[in-house]
């Protein structure tokens, strides 16, 4: 059965109050789960608020009793891989459990060169990834010392003290790319995720993983299949138009955006479940428009 979550862009004005009472909106009306983005800026535009992501979640941890949440995702080119598996570990205990590590290679070059961290050519920062994937599934998976000699990163006999309750801790990736992606989904992933697409371009790249995890001897069910994407949503038509303004519904929905009001968002949910998706992510754009995200809750969850 299809579940929702809930997913917000937090470098566009994520503060303290706003995270809050979106933490409380998202679990009061029944979503699964409450992911955000790890940026520093968006690729363009002004310098808004974004609260740093493991302190968000760290809070979120502690003042949520339901609801899964984590990063969609956390780029390894600034989040070292050690440091990460150290808070993921302390996050989920915290949590009792409800963390999903979302990991990504890093893409967003305004916010690298802003910064000082160094992005990488592509073939070299999918080289890096991989090799913080293995870090991270080493600390968390081995209670015993583990040694990796790696080009980027580095391991000696090194432990993480007090061994997370969950050695299973489930790694997400989240990308589109058929081989290099979805490669990595299947030696590392409980999870993956990509973005907004046309539900033929998903359902055939769905197909493709299904093969290389029984080429690799994996069940395909042992992957769970999410899909995030920008969801407009209307309590009813007038309010739905407003939205939209001159773009239509249909020519949204042709792109891969969840759009309509609370029946047609289920039905299209329903279609999107009907071809394997067991989690649609729905990117909440209005931080402040907590009641709107209740409403959307309500109104949709109970006819799934």
């Amino acid at each position: 059965m299809l579940d929702v979550a809930v997913m917000i862009e937090a470098q566009d004005g994520l503060n303290w109050p706003r995270w809050q009472a979106i933490a409380g909106a998202v679990e009061a009306a029944g979503f699964a789960g409450l992911f955000r983005s790890d940026h520093f800026v968006n690729p363009r535009g002004p310098w808004k608020e974004a609260l740093e992501l493991w302190t968000s979640l760290t809070w979120l941890a502690s003042h949520t009793r339901r609801i899964e949440f984590g990063p969609l995702v956390s780029p390894i080119s600034f989040r070292a891989p050690v440091i990460t598996a150290w808070q993921a570990a302390c996050v989920d205990d915290l949590s009792g459990g409800r963390l999903r590590l979302g990991l990504g290679a890093g893409w967003q070059e305004r916010e690298h060169a802003a910064f000082g961290y160094d992005l990488l050519p592509l073939k070299e920062r999918f080289a890096r990834f991989e090799e913080g994937l293995e870090v991270i599934t080493r600390l968390l998976r081995s209670g015993t010392p583990t040694t990796f000699d790696g080009r980027f990163y580095r391991l000696h006999e090194a432990l993480l003290m007090p061994r997370p309750r969950r050695r299973d801790l489930p790694i997400v990736i989240g990308g589109k790319g058929p081989r290099r992606t979805l490669g990595l989904v299947v030696q590392y992933a409980a999870e993956w995720n990509t973005t907004g697409m046309p539900l033929e371009e998903w359902t055939a790249l769905n197909a493709r993983l299904d093969d290389l995890l029984r080429q690799a001897g994996r069940e395909p069910r042992s992957v769970r299949r999410t899909l995030m994407t920008t969801v407009v949503f209307g309590r009813d038509e007038a309010e739905l138009g407003r939205k939209l303004g001159g773009t239509t519904a249909e020519a949204l929905r042709a792109r891969g955006l969840v759009v309509g009001t609370a029946p047609a968002i289920a039905q299209q949910l329903r279609d999107m479940a009907a071809d394997g998706l067991d989690r649609a992510m729905l990117r909440w754009q209005d931080l402040d428009d907590t009641a709107g995200l209740r409403a959307l809750g309500e109104g949709v969850l109970g006819r799934l």
